[in-house]
């Protein structure tokens, strides 16, 4: 699905999403995240056994929210894992520079990304609902 200009821009700037995920007894689980968009997909990445990394094993459905005030961009969907080591890393590093920038994100890498498996989450832009985007 091709994004609005105004959506797309928007889901560039650096902001958080709100990853909601499903527990095993049907409640939803809520974490922050870091996100990149990556063409026609919302990037994230967790470590290993995380509650939302347990989720996703036995459920992909999620959704994200990014918001700014009263403007936001909802997207649900299926995910997909990407469970391979180095591209977990480098999915983190680069997710540490979009934040904080090369030089922090190197020490975070060092310091403590790099002792921990790293899953990749990809959410297809697919189910968009976008509000506060009108002139």
């Amino acid at each position: 699905m091709a994004l609005d200009p105004k959506i797309k821009a928007f889901l560039e700037e650096k902001r958080f999403a709100v990853l909601a995920t499903v527990n095993p007894d049907g409640t939803v689980q809520q974490s922050v995240m870091w996100y990149q968009l990556q063409g026609d997909q919302i990037m994230m990445n967790t470590a290993r056994g995380r509650f939302k990394d347990r989720n996703l094993l036995n459920n992909l459905n999620i959704s994200i929210c990014v918001e700014d005030d009263y403007r936001y961009v909802t997207i649900k969907g299926k995910a997909t894992l990407n469970e391979d080591p180095e591209q977990g890393q480098a999915d983190i590093k680069a997710l540490a520079t979009r934040y904080h920038g090369a030089a922090q994100a190197e020490a975070m890498v060092a310091e403590s990304f790099s002792k921990q498996h790293r899953v990749s989450i990809f959410l297809p832009i697919g189910k968009v609902d976008a509000h506060g985007f009108d002139d």
